[in-house]
């Protein structure tokens, strides 16, 4: 069974004269344990794609299902019980809490859902040191560059036990070195049995996932398979 599906899915906002039709008619599955990436230029209905996906927000048509479950038959407490307890996010703008350090950040959802303090706490940590953060743990958001609040932003999506993770150009803040590490971190997910839709506009981060859909104008124009093998794309040239 897929981890989440989407089926007929259109998006219209505004009424009339203003209105704008964002996604039409989508269809789109990942299976648990795999990656798929969604490209397409700016205004073609990625972002609207993954909140939607995410039960962010309702379709105007067409069916969401995650996990089995189909979004439109559950209750708002019950579809944000949903999201905390198996979706992960990673949103463009961080969404960190001020007032919150970078562990308190990565490990709030987990408390959150009745994991006691103290674990809660060292799985944090520990998906910050994977990411390269263990310095900046008792850090809080405005101590922290911006690629940096983009990698606590992806440790707390990760953290914990979720099923989907839904991440909106994960690496459009950071360099390469730090990019690799999010997506080998997004990819070990996957291979616990995590299903994983990113939105891209970089292509090298695209051949890391098992398929990548593209998007124009709200509709899907082209899906292809990535390599087989995407990290033998980060491996150094051989010397001639």
């Amino acid at each position: 069974m897929s981890m989440l599906e989407l089926r007929k899915i259109s998006k219209v906002y505004g009424q009339g004269a203003s209105e704008v039709q964002a996604l039409h008619e989508i269809d789109l599955w990942v299976d648990p344990g795999s990656l798929v990436a969604v490209m397409g230029a700016s205004g073609s209905g990625k972002s609207t794609l993954l909140t939607i996906a995410g039960s962010l927000e309702a379709p105007t048509s067409g069916e969401v299902v995650v996990g089995g479950a189909l979004l439109s038959e559950m209750s708002r407490n019950d579809q944000a019980r949903m999201r905390r307890r198996s979706i992960g996010y990673v949103f463009q703008d961080y969404n960190l809490l001020a007032g919150l350090t970078s562990v308190e950040n990565v490990s709030l959802p987990l408390e959150l859902d009745g994991v006691s303090a103290k674990k809660a706490r060292a799985a944090g940590m520990a998906a910050l040191d994977e990411l390269g953060l263990a310095d900046r743990a008792s850090h809080y958001p405005d101590e922290l560059s911006g690629g940096e609040r983009q990698r606590v932003s992806i440790a707390r999506a990760v953290v914990g036990d979720r099923q989907l993770l839904l991440a909106d150009e994960p690496s459009g803040a950071l360099d390469s070195t730090n990019g690799e590490a999010v997506m080998r971190m997004i990819l070990g997910a996957c291979k616990r049995g995590v299903a994983a839709v990113v939105v891209t506009h970089d292509a090298q981060l695209a051949s890391w996932a098992e398929r990548v859909v593209f998007l124009r104008d709200g509709r899907v124009v082209d899906q292809t398979m990535s390599p087989p093998s995407p990290e033998s794309l980060l491996q150094p040239a051989p010397h001639s």
